[in-house]
């Protein structure tokens, strides 16, 4: 097996010269463990998945903690909360950096624990399916729409496993153990249902009435569902800009998967053609685009600050990074692999009301170069990296 390096390896490591304890969270099968123990070798092992551990930490907490001693991996962590008051303990004791990693793929029950116990004592970063730029070179001409088919997860780069065949059985897994288990979710059919819906509105509005008489569920449970969504890494929202610059503003949020491969699988595509070829192709290739720019963010440990701007008279921007409360970046996406000087029209428009310079003003598009323009500078999905500070 080939371990492909991860881009939050340093972070990982500078963050456990820092803190007591550090989370590693992300959807399943993203390479939490592999990272983990690839960042601390030494490090003792212990899953919680495992009923028979849960059991025995249950048994006598403090002798359990005491038996493996302060430098052990806990896998899946927010399966046993009651771990977590318990760590509070034996930190405040030592104050050592270092001491514990938790890994954990339900963000709403592991940051929920987190909140209540070891504020202030635990690193919290994101580890979400390969990253472009972890997977190509400079040199690399590799087919966008085959990366955006195939998505990042890492077991689809560790031998021959076919791509269709991974999701169904993610997906299904997924809604089994997460769903239906661990979050309590009844209506399965219409929560399938759900999530097919989702991925036909990567880049759209989020619309819950849309969603709630397409799936025939009330709004509320459309929300609730989002939500779901979320704290599972499977989907996001992204919230539109705020500032007007004397415009009427849509307010609606936007819809985004965290991995094109599964929304991809979920909208039915069989191959890269057929998705290259497909309605979806534009959407898709914009959701990659934001996922690549998150994930180099939290490559960092930081946290982005990403917006799309609409007025009530169709004119938009994709994207908007801001720092320091203002426009950092705005981004505007064309999944075509030729240039077309047109695709500046809306930045042309609105840049520079917004104070931006066309050094930070950027088109991400389908093609192999990247260069300057009067307009702005022209990216890959490669170079999404030079936007983080």
């Amino acid at each position: 097996m080939t371990v492909i390096s991860r881009g939050l390896e340093q972070e990982i490591m500078r963050s456990s010269k820092e803190m007591p304890v550090v989370t590693i969270t992300g959807p399943r099968q993203s390479g939490k463990i592999t990272l983990a123990r690839v960042c601390f070798p030494d490090y003792e092992y212990v899953t919680l998945e495992n009923p028979d551990i849960r059991s025995e930490f249950a048994d006598d907490p403090r002798f359990f903690l005491k038996r493996h001693g302060n430098h052990v991996i806990f896998d899946e962590a927010q399966n046993t909360p009651e771990l977590f008051s318990y760590l509070q303990e034996v930190v405040d004791t030592s104050n050592e950096p270092g001491q514990f990693v938790l890994t954990g793929s339900q963000n709403f029950l592991l940051m929920k624990t987190i909140s209540q116990t070891l504020a202030g004592r635990v690193a919290v970063r994101y580890l979400l399916p390969f990253a472009y730029s972890e997977l190509t070179t400079e040199n690399d001409k590799s087919d966008n729409a085959h990366w955006v088919f195939r998505g990042g997860y890492p077991r689809l780069y560790d031998g021959n496993i076919r791509v269709s065949n991974f999701y169904r059985d993610y997906f299904s897994t997924y809604v089994e153990r997460d769903i239906r288990n661990e979050l309590g979710v009844r209506k399965i059919a219409a929560f399938d249902r759900f999530v097919h819906f989702a991925s036909h509105q990567c880049g759209k509005m989020f619309n819950p009435s849309s969603f709630a008489e397409a799936c025939n569920i009330s709004r509320q449970t459309a929300s609730d569902w989002m939500s779901v969504l979320e704290s599972s890494f499977i989907a996001f929202r992204m919230m539109p800009y705020y500032k007007n610059y004397g415009k009427q503003l849509v307010k609606s949020p936007k819809t985004y998967f965290y991995d094109t491969g599964l929304a991809s699988y979920l909208n039915g595509y069989e191959s890269a053609d057929e998705l290259r070829d497909g309605d979806m192709w534009g959407g898709l290739f914009e959701n990659a685009v934001v996922v690549e720019i998150i994930k180099q963010y939290y490559m960092r440990g930081k946290e982005p600050k990403l917006y799309y701007w609409r007025d009530n008279k169709g004119l938009e921007i994709d994207f908007i990074l801001e720092k320091g409360g203002k426009p950092q970046y705005v981004i505007e996406v064309k999944a075509s692999s030729t240039y077309d000087v047109h695709a500046w029209a809306n930045i042309d428009k609105l840049a520079d009301g917004m104070g931006v310079d066309t050094d930070h003003r950027i088109l991400v598009y389908g093609g192999d170069e990247h260069f300057e323009t009067r307009h702005g500078r022209i990216l890959r999905l490669q170079d999404l990296a030079e936007l983080v500070d």
